[in-house]
C-alpha cells in the first residue's frame, strides 16, 4: 500500500475529488515512456483521471480511472502528488495522482479519451496542455523511481 491522501474536514463542501495516474512503461536501454491522453471534447493533452465513486479511496479511483480511460490494468508505484484548481463548472477540485507501471491491456478510443501516446520522458512536459500537469510532472521526474529508470 502506498498510503492514502486525507482531505481535511474543513475542505469546501463542494470539493470535487478525483484521482489519476502517471503511467510508465519500460523501453530499451533502461529508459521508459509515459502515457499521455488526448480528450477531443476538452481539446487537451493530460494524464488519465476521473472522479471518485462513493466509498472509493483515491488510490482505488486512480487505478479504476486509468483502466477505464486507457484500457490498461496498472500497478501503483507510489503517490506522485496533487493538482488543485477550479473546475470548469466553478467548483474547487483536487486530483491525487499516482505513479504507475503498466500491466496488461491495450488502448482503444472510448467515450472519454480519443488518443493515447507514449512519450519519452524528455517529451512529456511540452506535450501537456495544462500548467498544473507540467508542474506535477516536474515533481515526478525528481522521484528516485523515475531518476533510476531515466539514467
Amino acid at each position: 500500500m502506498t498510503g492514502e491522501l486525507i482531505i481535511p474536514h474543513d475542505a469546501p463542501y463542494d470539493l470535487i475529488r478525483a484521482a489519476g495516474g502517471i503511467v510508465i512503461r519500460p523501453v530499451a536501454n533502461g529508459r521508459f515512456e509515459v502515457a499521455c491522453i488526448f480528450r477531443e471534447a476538452r481539446g487537451d493533452w493530460t494524464f488519465p483521471k476521473g472522479k471518485l465513486d462513493p466509498g472509493e479511496t483515491f488510490e482505488q479511483a486512480a487505478l479504476r480511472e486509468v483502466c477505464e480511460e486507457t484500457g490498461m490494468t496498472c500497478e501503483v508505484i507510489r503517490f506522485a502528488g496533487t493538482t488543485n484548481y477550479t473546475h470548469r463548472k466553478g467548483k474547487p477540485k483536487i486530483v491525487a495522482y499516482y505513479l504507475m507501471s503498466v500491466g496488461t491491456g491495450e488502448f482503444a478510443p472510448n467515450d472519454e479519451v480519443d488518443e493515447l501516446v507514449w512519450l519519452a520522458l524528455e517529451q512529456v512536459r511540452e506535450h501537456l496542455t495544462w500548467d498544473r500537469d507540467q508542474e506535477l510532472f516536474d515533481l515526478v521526474v525528481t522521484m528516485s523511481e523515475v531518476r533510476a529508470q531515466a539514467s
